[in-house]
């Protein structure tokens, strides 16, 4: 864990982030009084199951059969 003052942290912001993307927690502080804990966000992991709809969209019989509308057309 390291502790920055605001100014430093405005002039190395992204030398910081990647800091605390490797793992490290950064503290930012102003007049030595940690202020902010500067830390990477985890992103959610969803287990992915499959056929979890199934069952729950259907097709009509006549799906594919050519329209009235377009009967000119053909």
């Amino acid at each position: 864990m390291t502790q920055f003052n605001i100014h430093t942290a405005k002039a190395h912001l992204s030398e910081l982030i990647q800091k605390s993307m490797l793992g490290e927690e950064v503290i930012i502080a102003r007049g030595n009084k940690p202020m902010v804990k500067l830390v990477a966000i985890q992103p959610l992991k969803r287990e992915r199951r499959i056929g979890i709809a199934k069952g729950l969209i259907t097709i009509a019989p006549d799906f594919d059969e050519p329209l009235e509308d377009f009967s000119d057309y053909q």
